[in-house]
């Protein structure tokens, strides 16, 4: 070898479908309507082909991984921001998740949802991502938020591509986890959702957003358009979201607990308490606030609660840390949330 060699080294070209060189987003029809009836009707009209889209922070990492294909994107058009309305917070859609978490009104009556909404992701993400995005947020698993390649390596799986479920082979259906902080937090809240389809406007509880299946998800028409969101604000109601991630920054949940909390002196009246990150669709637990109603939030009965409250829970492989640790840590995170609902 002279000291003159050099080395005859190009950089790898992107190849193929999903390269780990270059992630590229697939060529794709971008449509921008001008009303929620019209986006319906242009998703309705394109039917598998077609995606909404809104801030597209989950969106488009999952598009240039090719976990969706579509050819068409409909933009949720703009919907008006955060107002009062009778007892009620009125959030559109389109809210960032950023303007959710800093609005003071907001922050002072439901502190609980503002928490949720500001622990998504990162500062930049919430810039963009929407508050009826991350209600709709995708499930996630470890064998699918990979890249194409990497899925292909080690054999597709049922909620793309394959026709087994990696996380529990003799199982017939996704066990993806739901991975949406405010969607608890709402459903605690006993909340709403506004959806608008090519027949008009419907309106349904947060809970029935969801169903329990990894894939089929969301309990909604794909071409429907989530609108607004209704938040309860009843005077007395204290609110807590507590998260479990690795980090403290960009990470989606690996065990979440939202409470809803009505006091009277240290009598508790009322109590609703919902999970993140430990089904495949947010989980709410009856049973804690059936327990807690009339009692005295003393650390005994906190522990018992927290309990009950993890017994519904049924974490799996499919995310971050083992799923045993998971299900012991969901306790600690529903008596946190209890603890801190109570101390507002």
């Amino acid at each position: 070898m002279t000291s003159g060699w050099v080395p005859s080294w190009k950089p790898p070209s992107p190849k193929g479908r999903g390269s780990t060189s270059v992630l590229r987003l697939p060529r794709l029809r971008y449509l921008r309507p001008s009303s929620p009836r019209e986006a319906a009707q242009l998703a309705a009209e394109h039917g598998a082909r077609a995606m909404l889209v809104a801030g597209g922070t989950d969106l488009i990492p999952n598009l240039k991984r090719r976990q969706f294909d579509p050819e068409v994107l409909v933009q949720v058009p703009s919907l008006p921001g955060i107002r009062r309305d009778d007892g009620h917070f009125v959030l559109g859609a389109t809210v960032t998740l950023a303007e959710a978490s800093a609005d003071q009104s907001l922050r002072a009556a439901l502190p609980g949802f503002a928490e949720a909404a500001g622990l998504v992701s990162s500062p930049p993400l919430r810039n963009a991502g929407t508050v009826g995005g991350n209600l709709c947020v995708d499930t996630r698993c470890n064998y699918y938020n990979q890249t194409f390649e990497w899925r292909k390596a080690i054999g597709f799986c049922l909620k793309k591509d394959g026709d087994i479920c990696l996380v529990a082979p003799g199982s017939s259906r996704c066990w993806a986890v739901s991975s949406s902080d405010t969607a608890p937090m709402a459903m605690a809240l006993g909340a709403t959702v506004e959806l608008t389809g090519i027949e008009g406007s419907r309106t349904i509880p947060v809970a029935a957003l969801y169903q329990d299946d990894g894939i089929e998800y969301l309990a909604k028409q794909p071409h429907e358009v989530l609108t607004a969101i209704h938040l309860p604000a009843v005077e007395g109601v204290r609110t807590a979201y507590v998260k479990l991630r690795r980090r403290g920054s960009i990470d989606f949940p690996i065990a979440g607990a939202a409470v809803a909390l009505k006091l009277d002196g240290d009598l508790v009246v009322s109590c609703r308490v919902a999970l993140s990150a430990v089904a495949s669709h947010p989980l709410e637990a009856p049973a804690a606030g059936d327990f807690l109603a009339g009692k005295r939030l003393d650390p005994e009965t906190v522990v018992a609660a927290a309990d009950l409250a993890a017994k519904p829970a049924r974490p799996l492989d499919n995310t971050d840390l083992t799923h045993f640790w998971r299900k012991r840590m969901v306790r600690v995170v529903v008596e946190r949330a209890l603890l801190a609902a109570a101390a507002r």
